[in-house]
């Protein structure tokens, strides 16, 4: 299926590896210009040439943290007006909520709440004035499931969702979308530290702890970061202007709900 992006500009955040990586490459093999975004120089090297390997497109590596503001202003130095922004970001480590310091919420709210909108903020008045825009937020099934330890990660992804769902209406005339995508289970390196956390606390071993997690989810495996891009590139679609305001479950069938 031809998505009607060839040639389009793209910066994908935090994508050296996980789900924005799988989001890039995805991108990429659609014929989307990509920024490749990570903290880790070497990683980050690695996953640009990766991508060029399978794709006939620019790929500009940005080593730079995208909570702060010369993150920001380096990937939108690399790609001054993108027709599409991928949000993505590490979020909070799995943590008792009772240990959480003032200084940690506040650490939480600007990775996964302030950070993305900043963004958009920065790219949404030029994609209006080109009539085409498509912005991508990770966020995650705990914004309707909630995993405890991980609370800080989902009130800030479920604060961005409420404060988007005005936003993405507002500029959905000027066919600029707005989705998110709500990961599940996807066999990343943050799931994997999370079956640590999992581990410790039930006095199990990571592979019981991988293979209990996995038995929970009705397709009775991991999500994989490719299937995740492939998602996140349809919403990026032309064919997908008319979807907006809408979050994307990518969970097995893990959030059990009619609707």
């Amino acid at each position: 299926m031809d998505l009607g992006i060839g040639g389009r500009n793209a910066i994908v955040c935090a994508s050296s590896r996980g789900l924005g990586k799988g989001c890039a490459m995805s991108l990429a093999k659609n014929g989307v210009n990509v920024v490749v975004n990570g903290r880790d120089e070497a990683v980050t090297m690695a996953t640009a040439d990766e991508i060029r390997a399978v794709s006939d497109v620019q790929v500009t590596p940005v080593v730079a943290d995208v909570s702060t503001k010369a993150g920001q202003a380096a990937l939108l130095a690399a790609c001054p007006q993108p027709d599409i922004l991928v949000n993505n970001n590490g979020g909070p480590p799995f943590r008792d909520f009772r240990d959480l310091t003032r200084a940690d919420m506040l650490e939480g709210v600007t990775m996964n709440f302030a950070t993305p909108i900043e963004l958009i903020q920065a790219v949404i008045d030029p994609m209006v004035a080109q009539s085409f825009g498509r912005i991508v937020n990770i966020t995650s099934v705990t914004v309707k499931r909630p995993v405890f330890g991980l609370d800080l990660s989902s009130g800030a992804r479920a604060g961005l969702t409420a404060f988007l769902a005005g936003v993405a209406r507002s500029v959905a005339e000027h066919n600029v979308t707005i989705n998110h995508i709500l990961p599940g289970y996807i066999d990343t390196d943050r799931l994997r530290g999370g079956l640590g956390y999992n581990a410790q606390q039930n006095n199990i071993s990571e592979n019981q702890a991988a293979e209990n997690l996995a038995n929970s989810v009705p397709a009775k495996r991991f999500g994989n970061p490719a299937e995740f891009g492939e998602a996140c590139a349809f919403l990026c679609g032309a064919q997908a202007g008319y979807i907006t305001g809408q979050s994307l479950l990518l969970d097995g069938g893990l959030y059990e709900s009619n609707f």
